[in-house]
């Protein structure tokens, strides 16, 4: 059997949003456990460094994270603003593919 070590990656996501970027991993634990981290990153004032904010999110909680988080989404979508065009920061940060936040330390 396979000894994993304690918090090891084995899954992960990038989304670049402006001057913004989402990782989501998935970790393992040393029981063999798997939970979600959710990082945002973007760059400090000034350009010193990076400022980072870091949530867990474990898998008795998966469910109702997203179906929250898709509810308010979709409360914002419909409700609130129902005429904006949602798509146009998909149009605009297809421009951002070649500029990467995450990976400039």
């Amino acid at each position: 059997m396979e000894q994993f070590n304690e918090h090891r990656e084995v899954y992960s996501q990038k989304v670049r949003a402006g001057k913004r970027t989402y990782i989501f991993d998935v970790r393992t634990t040393k029981g063999n456990d798997y939970y979600i981290t959710i990082t945002e990153r973007k760059k400090r004032l000034g350009g010193d460094g990076f400022h980072k904010n870091k949530i867990f999110l474990y898998k008795e909680d998966f469910n109702k994270f997203l179906n929250s988080l898709t509810d308010v989404i979709n409360h914002v979508k419909t409700e609130l603003i129902p005429d904006y065009d949602f798509e146009e920061f998909d149009r605009k940060n297809n421009n951002d593919d070649d500029f990467d936040l995450w990976d400039d330390d």
